[in-house]
């Protein structure tokens, strides 16, 4: 965004891990899922990808890229009950996502994403703009229907509070969900080699999905079966190399942070305000 807010001098403790995640993320593979889905399993032992499975990996990025404005929605659990869930849409090309967030906790209690998600004794929500440096949250327009993409045009770049990203569950889920569309395939021997592996198959709604791990990052070697050795990253993609969900296991949250996509929206536009300078 044109101007940001630094954050308040705390210092994650997931910072050299989720930098070496981001770095492996980008270097390939996309997936697929819905929030309510239906799982079958094959019954498949967990084993390396073959090559027609790489090659589908390695489209993924650039299926999602070239499918842009994508509708996504991504949903982070915080800690302590409070859960984020973001809906809105991604522009690959200019690497910029607009939505709505809520934030909902335990027992009525809420958090605030501007916060990072720290408790708050009321619901949470807003309009949300993202990029490659940050994101910007914005009170939602009382009584106004219209989708986040045209709310977020009316509103004057003076309502925008930007800030950079931190490492909490929703700050990396919205950092990898921007840089997940590429505007060429990955290469799909180096994911073969950087041990991507297939962990089995789901049906979502009605259409059926391979489920990989992606690529670890170096120095580790991932065993059959064991979660703690390889990629915090799952991917869910189709037989033609269409991303439909990814989750991100987080240390320290039994929870995942799951990304959906949900296809091209031909309706959607990226505003310009929010990002206006001046």
């Amino acid at each position: 965004m044109a101007r940001k807010r630094k954050t308040s001098g705390r210092t994650p403790r997931r910072t050299l891990w989720f930098r070496t995640l981001i770095a492996v993320a980008v270097c390939g593979a996309a997936v697929g899922g819905l929030a309510a889905y239906r799982t079958l399993s094959d019954g498949t032992t967990e084993r390396p990808v073959t090559t027609e499975e790489a090659s589908r990996l390695a489209l993924s990025r650039l299926n999602l890229y070239q499918a842009s404005p994508v509708e996504v929605s991504l949903t982070a659990t915080e800690g302590g009950g409070v859960v984020v869930r973001v809906e809105g849409v991604v522009d690959y090309r200019s690497r910029r996502g607009v939505g709505s967030y809520q934030v909902t906790g335990a027992s009525g209690a809420a958090g605030s994403a501007e916060a990072g998600g720290s408790s708050a004794e009321r619901l949470d929500r807003g309009l949300i703009v993202w990029d490659t440096g940050g994101l910007g949250l914005a009170p939602a327009r009382k009584g106004d229907k219209s989708p986040p993409w045209q709310q977020a045009e009316r509103l004057p770049r003076s309502a925008w509070s930007p800030r950079s990203y931190t490492t909490d569950p929703l700050d990396a889920g919205l950092q990898l969900l921007i840089g997940l569309g590429a505007d060429r395939p990955d290469n799909p021997l180096l994911l073969a080699q950087s041990g991507a592996r297939r962990l089995g198959s789901d049906r979502i709604d009605g259409r059926d999905y391979d489920r990989f791990a992606g690529p670890r990052a170096q120095g580790t070697t991932p065993k059959a079966g064991s979660a703690g050795e390889r990629s915090p990253l799952t991917y869910w993609v189709d037989g033609d190399g269409g991303l439909r969900k990814v989750t991100m296991r987080m240390p320290g949250l039994g929870t995942p942070t799951t990304l959906e996509f949900s296809g091209h929206d031909s309706r959607a536009k990226l505003p310009e305000a929010p990002w206006l300078t001046g």
